[in-house]
């Protein structure tokens, strides 16, 4: 017999990535009936940032940001389409052994599905109605192909002038491209259904930010190329673990408050509003991943309500001293009790820079908590607080080796010159930021080289809570200089020089620019 001609392998191949793509498109189709994070390429994904080393992880976070979800996305679906192309082949070459591939894969998503923290046995159902379609697909498709040893499909070549064959080849193409079509279709009833059952979008836009009881307006001085004191929102980092953004309408929003409490309270959007006042605050958020001299940190002016008050509603014990903060997502943070009570401006934000939480920021309701990383403390689309103890429970990024507590070291960055840069001698603006939240920044200060530290200027406005501005004027000699920044916090505390990770607890050190200056 001869071997099969390496043309029907390609086609195999096709049909095991068309047949899993529809597969795929029906998952992602059918899966807003149960809950949108549930279509198979989403709970697998989620399933992997779960359980990704931690060093992997925070290479991924380095090198592609707030890109990071993306690429894994992009990532997921290349390997599922060398497993899918693979899975063609295996079933031209040696059925079923294709279809048994693509359900034992369509197995491992379905439990990845369920293995969500707030996910159900009904989670399994779009996985398991794409690999059926898949399955049947992927069959339906090989038997259009010429058997291995080149005769037609279901027909013998009499006049062995191949012709049967090409028919079978003209069969398999209008088969794949009816599946590719089909692929297509099922994708794009997706994308219609979640933007038409949704409906978050227009629930935003139709929210009013409260009015606050002390309204805040910062007006800060421009330095070119250095970052504005406030971060617009669509500029403002985002690091989470939400591959699908969750959509809860601010209707349908609500909050438990419980556990070492003296009384569970429940309460809703319209109730959290009538019996709070409202207040703003200027608060920079830094992400404990954020690289020395990283840009994982962003200032904005939140709007939203005193955490401190609604605990001090439901009476914390004596003997707690953690909250437990859950997500819709079923993410969880775990805060220290004091971080929350102790005056510091900890609140419920519904509001971002004058506008309502943007959806990947928390929309409607999100934690924020100055002086504290976010991975402790600041939830997005928060609807549990559970008040507990560090030695009764583990958050999320507890479980996996980062601290318990996590506050905000001091920090500071130059954001111009940049690293590379070529000067002309003499006077050069050196600018950038600093930051110490809950202790605010006392001093900034420059060295050029190995030479003595320079005091920076520090400007307006000075905000405990937010990063402060700062700029230095330099007479640059002609050659080539490194230039280095250390923050000293409202404390007297100076910056911790020392290099480590971001692993346990964020990373020290002092960021540094190498610059080329001409004569």
């Amino acid at each position: 017999m001869n071997p099969s001609p390496r043309s029907h392998m390609v086609f195999a191949a096709a049909a095991g990535t068309s047949s899993v793509a529809l597969g795929l498109g029906v998952g992602y189709l059918l899966a807003p009936a149960v809950d949108r994070s549930s279509s198979p390429l989403q709970a697998v994904g989620s399933e992997v940032i779960d359980r990704m080393p931690e060093g992997l992880r925070e290479s991924a976070i380095d090198a592609f940001g707030t890109a990071d979800k993306t690429v894994l996305l992009v990532t997921i679906a290349a390997i599922m389409a060398v497993l899918a192309a693979c899975a063609g082949v295996a079933e031209y070459r040696r059925p079923p052994a294709g279809l048994v591939m693509v359900a034992l894969v369509g197995a491992l998503g379905a439990a990845a599905a369920v293995a969500r923290p707030n996910a159900s046995l009904g989670w399994a159902l779009p996985t398991i109605a794409g690999v059926v379609v898949a399955v049947l697909v992927l069959h339906w498709l090989i038997r259009a192909l010429p058997p291995r040893g080149g005769e037609p499909a279901d027909h013998n070549d009499a006049h062995g002038d191949g012709s049967a064959t090409a028919t079978d080849r003209r069969r398999f193409l209008v088969r794949a491209g009816a599946v590719g079509g089909g692929a297509v279709l099922a994708g794009l009833g997706g994308v219609t259904v979640r933007r038409v059952s949704g409906g978050v979008g227009a629930d935003r836009a139709a929210f009013a930010v409260p009015d606050a009881s002390n309204p805040v307006t910062t007006q800060a001085p421009s330095i070119a190329q250095v970052s504005s004191f406030i971060t617009p929102n669509d500029d403002f980092y985002r690091i989470d673990t939400a591959l699908v953004v969750p959509q809860v309408k601010s209707t349908s929003w609500s909050l438990r408050i419980h556990g070492m409490v003296d009384r569970e309270i429940r309460l809703d959007l319209d109730q959290l509003q009538q019996d709070n006042s409202a207040f703003d605050a200027v608060i920079t958020l830094t992400c404990v991943s954020n690289e020395v001299g990283g840009d994982l940190v962003g200032n904005a002016t939140w709007t939203g309500y005193r955490l401190k008050d609604l605990l001090a509603a439901a009476g914390p014990s004596a003997d707690a001293d953690m909250v437990l903060s859950t997500s819709a997502d079923g993410w969880t943070a775990g805060t220290p009790l004091t971080a929350l009570t102790d005056g510091r401006d900890a609140m419920l934000a519904v509001g971002m820079n004058g506008e309502p939480l943007p959806l990947e920021h928390g929309y409607p309701v999100r934690m924020v908590v100055p002086g504290l990383y976010g991975y402790v403390s600041a939830t997005k689309w928060v609807v549990s607080l559970e008040v507990t103890r560090f030695d009764r429970a583990e958050a999320y990024w507890t479980t996996l080796g980062w601290a318990e507590k996590g506050p905000i070291k001091t920090s500071s960055r130059i954001d111009v010159p940049r690293t590379g840069s070529s000067l002309t001698s003499g006077p050069v603006t050196v600018g950038g930021v600093a930051w110490a939240q809950n202790r605010g920044i006392k001093g900034v200060q420059v060295q050029v080289d190995d030479g003595p530290w320079n005091d920076a200027e520090l400007l307006d406005p000075n905000v405990i809570d937010a990063w402060r501005l700062w700029r230095w004027q330099w007479d640059a000699p002609s050659g080539e200089h490194r230039l280095r920044v250390r923050a000293i916090d409202g404390e007297g505390a100076a910056q911790i020089e020392s290099e480590t990770p971001s692993v346990p607890d964020g990373a020290t050190g002092l960021h540094s620019v190498e610059v080329q200056v001409r004569p």
